[in-house]
């Protein structure tokens, strides 16, 4: 399997920031990491080697960045606000970054998905639904939808746009709610075992069936736990079956 290592100094971020892809062909798919993890967080507990036949069969091509989750909310001592616009900033090296250099080293018009486990499941689905003109889709995993459980309560109006099951209600222009409507690829999977939410994503699908936005809801059962065994298990079938 081809494996590639670059990097550059984010603008965005100030920062420098690696990018490791995997593969050839195929539509691209972005991984965003759990929690603090870094971009070889799904080679390192396996993931990539779940997902090398369908790497290797030309099905997909895959990407993988580092999370800003531990200068972001998951930083213990940085006042709220300088949190939210950290989060920001990551959000724009992803749009204004990575999605031209995916672009540049797959074609213009090859399709991009979005994907993430945990933490990771939040700023996937976010990262899709606030900009679905440059990101066709979005897969996640064991996640929850509600930025505020990671904030230790702070809340303001960046925390808002960034939450899904806050904004998308309230979301009313048609230009991205008729692309996000568009999408085949909104996947929403977890298990139903230890430390796992099946309820919070019962009810952000709720929100997205209100806004008649079809997504693709699996639940497993209470033997899946919120655990890599599971995410190894979880994506490669969804892109084997469902795409």
């Amino acid at each position: 399997m081809q494996r590639e290592i670059t990097s550059w100094h984010s603008p965005a971020l100030n920062t420098e920031m690696p990018i490791v892809s995997y593969g050839h062909y195929g539509f691209a798919l972005l991984l965003v990491p759990t929690a603090a993890a870094d971009f070889l967080e799904y080679e390192r507990f396996r993931m990539i080697e779940s997902l090398s036949p369908l790497i290797e069969a030309g099905k997909l091509k895959v990407f993988s960045v580092n999370s800003m989750n531990k200068e972001s909310w998951l930083h213990p001592d940085m006042a709220g606000e300088h949190r939210a616009i950290r989060h920001n900033q990551f959000n724009a090296y992803i749009y204004n970054e990575v999605i031209p250099f995916i672009r540049n080293n797959t074609s213009a018009d090859t399709y991009i998905y979005v994907s993430g486990a945990s933490f990771g499941a939040l700023h996937s689905m976010n990262l899709f639904l606030k900009r679905p003109d440059i990101i066709n889709g979005a897969i996640s995993m064991s996640g929850v939808y509600d930025l505020s459980e990671y904030t230790k309560g702070y809340w303001d109006e960046q925390v808002y746009y960034n939450s899904p099951i806050h904004y998308v209600p309230n979301l009313t222009d048609s230009y991205y709610l008729d692309k996000i409507k568009a999408s085949h690829h909104i996947h929403i999977y977890t298990g139903s075992g230890d430390y796992e939410d099946p309820e919070a994503n019962r009810r952000f699908s709720q929100v997205l069936w209100d806004k008649g936005i079809w997504h693709d809801l699996d639940i497993w059962g209470p033997d899946i736990k919120h655990d890599w065994p599971t995410w190894r298990q979880m994506l490669p079938y969804i892109i084997d079956t469902k795409f």
